[in-house]
């Protein structure tokens, strides 16, 4: 599949499981008029050929800066071997149709990226089809895990998830290594953040909670922020 493999098909999907999980995302151009089309098509493709362990997503690019201009991402994620089994397989004259109807429809590609999933926080069995992403430069990354952690631990999130991993591959030139996510039910949740449900005393101690937090993770970077929106899930 000419654009959605090499330059189409920011970041993204992640399987939510107790174990590590690899992933790998397409980023790329949709035209507003062209959306339903590409949906349906990637929608009607993946519920009929599904590869065991891989969670297939889409999400929509919502707010975002003028620099990250995908308005779509697709994702795979699972096992090491889950992934590498999809990988190894071509798909047949199925995925070259998918891919041939697809070329018609996406004006560009927009930059594709591998990495991990380590760290999950909070509800890690809910469904929060709005996204906050975070793509970080982490100078030490056993520091920011281990205060990210800490940090969660004592403000643990309540209805919504907290997940965080690294970037092993599609790397720019600003030199992003690591990603953080916080999912929400809906956009009120986003708009709100993690305060807006917190009594004052709580708010304070969670303030005070980042603040040790942005003093211990060994240096963290955002090289940009963006929501996003769940799509599609096979």
């Amino acid at each position: 599949m000419k654009k959605l493999v090499t330059s189409v098909l920011l970041f993204a999907v992640f399987a939510i499981s107790a174990q590590e999980s690899y992933w790998t995302n397409y980023s790329f151009i949709v035209e507003p008029q062209n959306e339903a089309t590409v949906v349906k098509l990637i929608d009607d493709y993946f519920k009929a050929h599904k590869t065991e362990g891989v969670t297939v997503t889409l999400y929509a690019n919502h707010f975002h800066d003028p620099g990250n201009n995908a308005s779509h991402t697709i994702g795979f994620s699972g096992s090491l071997d889950a992934l590498g089994a999809m990988y190894a397989n071509d798909g047949g004259d199925a995925w070259d149709l998918l891919s041939a109807r697809l070329d018609h429809f996406i004006k560009d590609g927009s930059g594709n990226r591998m990495g991990t999933t380590k760290k999950r926080y909070g509800d890690t069995e809910g469904d929060f089809p709005v996204q906050q992403l975070y793509i970080l430069d982490v100078e030490n990354s056993g520091a920011f895990e281990t205060a990210l952690t800490k940090f969660n631990t004592d403000h643990t999130p309540v209805g919504r998830v907290v997940m965080m991993g690294n970037i092993t591959s599609g790397i720019s030139p600003d030199g992003e290594n690591h990603w953080a996510l916080v999912g929400y039910k809906d956009f009120k949740g986003v708009m709100g953040g993690a305060n807006a449900t917190l009594s004052p005393a709580e708010r304070a101690a969670r303030d005070a909670g980042w603040k040790t937090f942005q003093e211990n993770n060994g240096g963290v970077r955002m090289v940009r922020s963006a929501t996003r929106i769940l799509v599609g899930k096979w």
